[in-house]
Order: C-alpha cells, then sequence, then structure tokens
C-alpha cells in the first residue's frame, strides 16, 4: 500500500457524466474520465484491507487492492496483468458492471468506496493507448475443437479461454455481428461498440473464428455440431421476455424492450431499418414498465429520440434512499438506484400493476390503466403477497415499453433439437461443478444456464466452463 493514509485525507472523486443537454443530443458514451493524476490518487485511497470484501463480493474474484497499488504506483502494464488474469473483459465491466465491488468496500461503511469500477476502466484504457494489450496466440494447438454458440460475454469468457489453452475455438452467432447483449442490448450510451470491435479482433488475431449470421440447429444442425467438434458451449442467453397478457396486449405502440433497444443499436451501427418497422419515441408519452436497467436503458435511448415525456412503473415497493438496513453491508444494498438515464428526465412510480391497455380507433395504444398495490406478508408462509387496492388511474402514452426482465432461453431450435435436459424455469440444467448437461461433450455457460444476470457473472460462468471443458477435452484420445 503506497499511501496508507490516503483514504483519510483524499475524499472520493468520481468522473460524472457529460452536461444532460449535451449527451442526450448522442449515443456518445455518457461518462467522464479523470486525468491520469486524479485516477492515481482515487487509487490510492485502497486500505489494502485484511480482508478484502470487495474481492468477496466480485463474482470474477477480482484481486482489487493489488491492481489498485499497481496503478497508484503508474505501473499499468502490471496492473493490467493482475486484472486480467481473473476479468478477461475489463472494458465491458469497467463500463457496464454495477460494481458489486464498490458495495462490499470498506470505505462504503461510510458511503465512500474507492472508485474502483472507474479505475479498472481506466487501467485497461491506458493499457490500450500505451500498447501493453497485445495478441496473445496458443503456442500449441491441441488438435481439439469446439463450437461455442453465442458470442456474447459468457461464450466469448468461454471462447477466449479454451483458445488460450491450445483448442481450436469456432464462435458461432445468429446475429450479423458478434457481441450478443453487449453489442445489440447495450445502449451506446453507456457501452460504444467500437470498444467491442477492439477486443474482437484481438481475439481473431489470436486464432478463434467468428461465423455471424448463422443460426446453430437450423442452418447448423445439432447432429453436424457434435459430429464435427469434440466439445459444444451453449452460451445463447435467456432471450425469452416476459410478458404482460393483460387486455389491448395486441394494441400498436406496444413493444418489448429488447426490440426497442437492438433496433436502435443497428442503426447506430448503420443498419438501414424499414420506417414501417421503426419504433420510435419522437413526440410520443412513453410508458416503460419495468424499473430494472433494462427500463432504465429504454429510458435514455427514448429522450434521445426525441420523447415528449417519459414515465417509469414498477411493480414493487420503492426502495429505501442511501440505507437499508435489511440488507447491511457488506452485502449488496437494496437501495434506490438513480440511473444517468432517469436523470436525464423521467417520473418514476411505484406500487403500479398495470391492468390494461386502451386504444383509438386504428388499434393504436393511448392510454395504461394502473392499479395501486400493496405486499403484506402471509403470517403463516412468511411470502409477501400482492394485493390490490382497487384504486385505479390511467396514464396516457403512446408508446410502451415492457421492461420486466426474462424467463428463459429461446428452447426452439438448438436446445430442442439437441435434447438437453432443462430445470423447473426452462434453463438448460447443468452440473453445477462440471458446468455439463446430460449429454456427453455439450456444456453451457451463462444465462442459458442460470436464468438472466449480470455481464459480470456472465463472464464468470463463461471462464468456469472452459476450465471445465478443457478438464473434459484432456480426457479424450
Amino acid at each position: 500500500m503506497g499511501n496508507p493514509k490516503a483514504f483519510l485525507t483524499i475524499p472520493r472523486k468520481e468522473a460524472g457524466y457529460r452536461p444532460v443537454h449535451d449527451r442526450i443530443a448522442d449515443y456518445g458514451e455518457v461518462e467522464q474520465t479523470l486525468n491520469s493524476e486524479d485516477r492515481r490518487l482515487q487509487a490510492s485511497r485502497c486500505m489494502d484491507c485484511g480482508v478484502p470484501f470487495c474481492h468477496w463480493s466480485c463474482p470474477l474474484g477480482n484481486r482489487q487492492p493489488e491492481w489498485q497499488d499497481r496503478l497508484y504506483k503508474n505501473d499499468i502494464k502490471g496492473a493490467y496483468t493482475l486484472l486480467t488474469m481473473t476479468d478477461d473483459f475489463p472494458e465491458f465491466t469497467g463500463r457496464v458492471c454495477p460494481a458489486l465491488c464498490e458495495k462490499g468496500c470498506v470505505l462504503n461503511k461510510e458511503h465512500e468506496p474507492v472508485t474502483i469500477r472507474e479505475n479498472e476502466a481506466a487501467i485497461v484504457e491506458r493499457a490500450f493507448e500505451e500498447g501493453f494489450v497485445t495478441p496473445r496466440p496458443p503456442r500449441h494447438r491441441t488438435g481439439k475443437r469446439v463450437a461455442v454458440i453465442g458470442s456474447g460475454p459468457a461464450g466469448l469468457a468461454a471462447a477466449n479461454r479454451l483458445n488460450r489453452k491450445g483448442h481450436t475455438v469456432t464462435v458461432f452467432e445468429k446475429n450479423e455481428a458478434p457481441g450478443g447483449l453487449l453489442r445489440f442490448g447495450i445502449p451506446d450510451f453507456k457501452l460504444n461498440k467500437n470498444i467491442i470491435d477492439r477486443r474482437l479482433a484481438l481475439l481473431r488475431e489470436e486464432g478463434i473464428e467468428f461465423k455471424c449470421g448463422v443460426c446453430a440447429g437450423t442452418d447448423i444442425t445439432a447432429e453436424e455440431l457434435l459430429k464435427e467438434y469434440e466439445a459444444v458451449c451453449l452460451a445463447i442467453g435467456a432471450e425469452v421476455p416476459r410478458d404482460l397478457p393483460v387486455e389491448g396486449r395486441n394494441l400498436k405502440g406496444i413493444h418489448f424492450a429488447l426490440d426497442f433497444l437492438r433496433q436502435q443499436n443497428r442503426i447506430n451501427a448503420g443498419v438501414s431499418v424499414d420506417p414501417a418497422e421503426r419504433i420510435t419515441a419522437s413526440g410520443k408519452k412513453v410508458l416503460v414498465i419495468g424499473g430494472g436497467d433494462t427500463g432504465s436503458d429504454c429510458v435514455g435511448t427514448a429522450r434521445r429520440q426525441g420523447a415528449l415525456s417519459v414515465t417509469q412503473i414498477e411493480i414493487m415497493p420503492k426502495p429505501p434512499v442511501g440505507e437499508n438496513p435489511e440488507t447491511p453491508w457488506p452485502y449488496w444494498p437494496v437501495v434506490l438506484k438513480t440511473s444517468s438515464s432517469h436523470l436525464e428526465g423521467c417520473e418514476r412510480r411505484w406500487l403500479l400493476d398495470t391492468r390494461r391497455f386502451t386504444g383509438d380507433t386504428d388499434g393504436h395504444v393511448r392510454q395504461v390503466e394502473v392499479e395501486e398495490v400493496v405486499w403484506e406478508k402471509d403470517s403463516e408462509s412468511g411470502r409477501m403477497n400482492i394485493v390490490h387496492t382497487g384504486r385505479k388511474e390511467a396514464i396516457e402514452a403512446d408508446l410502451v415499453l415492457l421492461a420486466m426482465g426474462f424467463t428463459k432461453p429461446v428452447a426452439e431450435g438448438l436446445i430442442d433439437a439437441l435434447g438437453v435436459e432443462k430445470d423447473a424455469r426452462g434453463n438448460v440444467k447443468t452440473d453445477p461443478s462440471t458446468h455439463a448437461t446430460d449429454i456427453p461433450g455439450v456444456f453451457a455457460a451463462g444465462d442459458v444456464a442460470t436464468g438472466a444476470s449480470l455481464v459480470v457473472r456472465c463472464i464468470a460462468s463463461g471462464r468456469d466452463t472452459a476450465a471445465a471443458i478443457d478438464a473434459y477435452l484432456k480426457q479424450l484420445p
């Protein structure tokens, strides 16, 4: 620890966001950056705790105190080396991770945690700028071939680790470019797609083959995959969105959040969209149903498209502000989260259940009827049950975006063709220790096996699954 008293004398300093009037005019990343000296000072605040709860909180097991010290000492190469020992893609997690590590930071007891996420992003960007990030192809090939199905964070992490072990890896992606939800689900203002392309260029130079526009299960059959590859890693995510089957659901102007976000990301990439298929918030009253990160992304995108107003509703109670005694440090605090998109202009409401949609004579949604609810604990089971109060109101809306999460992976196609066993929720069932399915040689990583989760958890799952596949391949003749 280079400066043992820094946490006492140097306050937390965040880079902050670009001004609202500036950032809503484009899709550039909203976060700013600190100069290198300020960033070093922020890294010096790490106390190198005897029990590093930041490390404990991180699904990847990142060794934060070690690379904070390297950053403070301006050893960017050393910091990057330590960081990438556990995190395959710190340029992704440094931008979109909710920073579970910061919530576990001992300094967070005073709500002044080390700026771990920002420091992480700063390390990887300087490493690229200073030429420390170079292709690292394996010295020897094993002769074993692995097919990775899906190129989201889990698939990319699995492919990266397997390639480093010397296996020949082919990644199949149904869309026109790799990245999965990193590319098509997360808005550009949170993750510029040039960041993804920069990493993909390295992976290709290291020997990974990407086959895009190929739908595994149809364009290449399950039988062909099992015949041509010694192992198959399913990493197709959990893309079945939670629907809202109430009266009026078939009205025009009601869309799943991911359809809305995907389309805008494609437009930003220069893809032409048929005007008849265009989902736009321009000049409209927008209602986002669902209070999570996907809903927040819809808010920011709607603002950039020129929405007249944006309202976001949630069926759950409003979380406490600042402190929540039910989730004390060092656990993840269930408290009110305000994103950069919320700060751009959005009315947020809680404890509202959507009862029906109503529209005009042209069949387009115009109002959404909601009802206030309360949550009461059952005295016998202890479960929280929803109780409708009867108090209803109509919210005007010309565009409704359903952002209520995802339920399971799409089984039609490859999953059904392979015949892998599924759990009660419809996810691919795997052995917890080996990540293997009940079909020999077939493994699963990320959301397809766990249900929808965080990017950082998907990278961790991809890494662990790759280790299991490597062990399996070593046993083959």
